[in-house]
């Protein structure tokens, strides 16, 4: 199964149960993925973390996760589509997955549907794939909304996972809003004092409401959000010390070198070396 659809806007949305063996789509930089285990098992890289998915999970992640599959020892399927074609800040007020499902950070969210929620996932993919048959003006629409079906899926998993019960959904909106803001803002906002101004809230009722979710603290956040930029360009590019702690608003390499060894647990010469055989595209063994 491979289906694909490349709008006059340079929208796309994939389909494929063969991800490790496009190496096209492991490539671009512009897709947001689900990656769906239905049987067996899959091994993956994700930013050079080795994970092994389990038959049922399903793993929700950014253009910025630079993804390898080492073994696949059973069946799944991977969703792939672009800001271009269904862009998740337009609609974060409709479906409030933004921050949630996608953020660039190093923790992935990974997601065990029951029953009832792996049936309705098994159904949207059989329309999905049903859709691409269909060519006519109205199949770009109906994709649309069926992958927003699928998001909006993922998402009430995700609620669930954090025990965000009714009623308490505004709060909990907060702590999604403060990974939105982390996510755009973490190169030159370094306090939670900042993106508590922002939300309108004290550093305290923050610390507070991510404690009673069970996340990390507000800070840490903002630490690992860096520490995963901080290990992406090391791993994928070619930049130096110096300009990744430009980039990433540190005063100087001194701090940036402190703060990463802190993060990290080892020196960034270190971690270059360790690491210098890093492999973003995907491949199957």
């Amino acid at each position: 199964m491979n289906y694909a659809l490349h709008t006059r806007l340079k929208g796309a949305i994939v389909l494929t149960d063969a991800f490790h063996a496009d190496p096209a789509l492991g490539r671009d930089r512009s897709l947001y993925k689900f990656i769906w285990v239905r049987s067996g098992t899959l091994r993956l890289e994700i930013d050079h973390v080795e994970t092994t998915l389990e038959a049922g999970e399903v793993v929700p992640l950014t253009p910025l996760h630079r993804i390898a599959v080492r073994e696949v020892a059973g069946d799944y399927l991977t969703l792939l589509f672009n800001s271009n074609f269904y862009c998740i800040y337009g609609h974060d007020d409709e479906v409030s997955c933004n921050g949630l499902l996608f953020n660039g950070g190093p923790e992935t969210v990974r997601l065990r549907p029951d029953t009832a929620r792996t049936a309705a996932l098994y159904e949207i993919a059989d329309k999905l794939a049903g859709e691409y048959a269909i060519e006519d003006s109205l199949r770009e629409e109906m994709l649309r909304i069926l992958l927003k079906r699928f998001i909006i899926t993922c998402t009430r998993l995700a609620r669930e996972r954090f025990a965000v019960a009714p009623g308490k959904e505004k709060a909990f909106d907060i702590v999604r809003q403060y990974y939105v803001l982390v996510d755009e803002h973490f190169r030159e906002k370094k306090q939670v004092q900042e993106y508590a101004d922002l939300l309108n809230r004290s550093p305290k009722t923050l610390s507070n409401l991510f404690a009673a979710y069970g996340l990390p603290s507000p800070l840490r956040v903002i630490h690992e959000r860096t520490g995963a930029e901080a290990q992406r360009l090391l791993l994928y590019t070619s930049k130096s010390a110096k300009e990744i702690a430009a980039l990433l608003g540190f005063e100087d390499t001194a701090a940036f070198s402190r703060f990463f060894k802190k993060t990290a647990g080892e020196s960034i010469t270190g971690y270059r070396r360790k690491n210098k055989h890093a492999a973003p595209t995907s491949q199957a063994r």
